[in-house]
């Protein structure tokens, strides 16, 4: 079996909040001191890849990445945690695609790797949160699409699946190929790779292209989308006030304090 996982690098979620910066002319997030990690529900689905794997006793396992060069950590950490190998879509212009153009460069780099009996990808991104990209590119590649999955396994030929809806559970079957978006789960929470396997990944191929490879428009994918925009990013202000009551005495302190309360609340 041919499964692909789709991983994502985003800015730290985990940065601290007095740390965080956005540019507000262009609406994005600035990196400033966060440092640049694989999303956590990518990871969730490349670690529900592998414990398949090993469950199905055998299946190679591809993961790949469109973004800034940067974005080979990622891959580099996935070939680590025992992926079988590794591609890149280099991303020089757009710091900020759509999920739709993140889905047909994903797409177009699926059908140039080759077929796939089940391609994963994260619920959604742990920056922009639009939980879109894996379903387009289902789309893409005209495929069905089973979202939110935190558990699969092989059942005569078949996928069976497990996911998670508002009202409980949910298991379902799909005959291969299939795109799935897996969720977070206390199953498959993703591994840690051994020191040995970190320094053997970086020897490992790691195929790399650019949007022209693959065929796509690179004035198109470079301009951004079209069918929504951003209005505005800001860090919400909240403004606190601290006023300190006096008095010569304990007694006087109360007082002023009730007083002051009274005031403030219009209590009787």
């Amino acid at each position: 079996m041919n499964i692909l996982v789709c991983l994502k690098q985003i800015l730290d979620p985990e940065i601290p909040a007095r740390d965080f910066r956005i540019d507000a002319a262009k609406r994005l997030a600035e990196q400033g001191s966060a440092n640049l990690v694989t999303n956590i529900f990518c990871e969730n689905a490349l670690e529900t890849a592998l414990q398949f794997r090993e469950r199905i006793g055998g299946a190679k396992i591809t993961v790949l990445s469109y973004g800034q060069p940067s974005a080979e950590d990622s891959l580099r950490k996935a070939l680590a945690m025992k992926a079988d190998q590794a591609a890149l879509v280099t991303n020089d212009g757009n710091n900020n695609p759509d999920s739709l153009t993140n889905a047909r460069v994903l797409a177009a780099a699926i059908r140039k790797l080759g077929t796939f009996d089940l391609v994963m990808t994260g619920r959604e991104a742990g920056d922009w949160g639009a939980g879109q990209t894996g379903a387009l590119i289902a789309e893409e590649l005209g495929l069905p699409c089973v979202s939110f999955v935190d558990t699969i396994e092989s059942v005569n030929g078949k996928l069976r699946l497990k996911r998670q809806t508002d009202t409980g559970w949910e298991v379902l079957e799909a005959v291969p190929p299939v795109v799935v978006t897996i969720t977070n789960d206390e199953h498959n929470v993703p591994r840690i790779p051994k020191v040995r396997d970190v320094m053997m990944s970086y020897r490992q191929p790691l195929t790399k292209w650019t949007l022209e490879d693959l065929g796509i428009d690179v004035s198109e994918a470079r301009a951004g989308n079209t069918y929504y925009e951003v209005a505005e990013l800001f860090i919400p202000q909240k403004e606190t006030a601290c006023e300190f009551v006096t008095g010569d005495t304990l007694d006087e302190k109360v007082e002023a304090f009730a007083r002051r309360i009274v005031e403030v609340t219009g209590a009787m």
